[in-house]
This record gives structure tokens, C-alpha cells and sequence, in this order.
């Protein structure tokens, strides 16, 4: 058990020096540096020119969903490159493993047509 912890000691130490460096760095800029910030500092900065509005307003949900389905249908093209590069290497198992995931996908894709969330206004 000794050696398994001597072996972890290098990372330990490590560990121990990066984070007191850190520490002291950051103790070190607000000990060191001037706390006084102008407004010009503080200002909101939107786009090279003064802010206008409430940044709280209201966003359109149809911008997320339409995001939210090209990261899942591009996470299916990222899972279907490697099945098809090694589709004659792969089992009977592995085939319909993977028809499964393309028939869920299918379904939720036509759900969400179904659902009006591909439209655009």
C-alpha cells in the first residue's frame, strides 16, 4: 500500500504547489492593485455603443428548440460514421443496435415536425 501512495506523491505535491501559487497570485492582485474602478469600467458595454432595453427580455423558446435538434441530430451523424466505417466487422447485434437508435431518433424527428417545432416564422 506504501508504494501505490508513493507513487501519488509526485501529483500530490504538485497539486499543493499550484494551488498555493494560485492562492497567492490572486491574494496578490488585490493586495497589489488599484480597487478603484471608473464608470467608464462599470459601464455597460453592448456592441460599441450604449445599452438599450432590459437585457431580461423576452427570447423566443423556438431559437432553443431548433438548436437543441441540430446538436441531436448531429450527435446521430457523430455516433453513424464509426458504425459505418465498421459496419463488416460488426455483429448481427451491433446492426440492429443501431437500427434501434435511428427508429428512436426517427420518431422523435417526426414527433417534433408533428409538432410544428421545425417551422419558422
Amino acid at each position: 500500500m506504501t508504494e501505490l501512495l508513493k507513487e501519488y506523491l509526485p501529483i500530490v505535491v504538485f497539486l499543493g504547489i499550484a494551488i498555493g501559487v494560485a492562492g497567492l497570485l490572486t491574494l496578490a492582485s488585490f493586495v497589489l492593485a488599484r480597487q478603484k474602478p471608473d464608470s467608464e469600467k462599470l459601464s455597460a458595454y453592448e456592441c460599441g455603443f450604449e445599452a438599450f432595453g432590459d437585457s431580461r427580455g423576452q427570447f423566443d423558446v423556438r431559437f432553443y428548440l431548433v438548436s437543441i435538434l441540430f446538436i441531436i441530430f448531429d450527435l446521430e451523424v457523430a455516433f453513424l460514421f464509426p458504425w459505418a466505417i465498421t459496419l463488416k466487422e460488426t455483429s448481427e447485434f451491433g446492426f440492429w443496435s443501431m437500427v434501434t437508435f435511428l427508429g428512436v431518433l426517427t420518431v422523435g424527428f417526426i414527433y417534433e415536425w408533428k409538432k410544428g417545432a421545425l417551422e419558422w416564422e
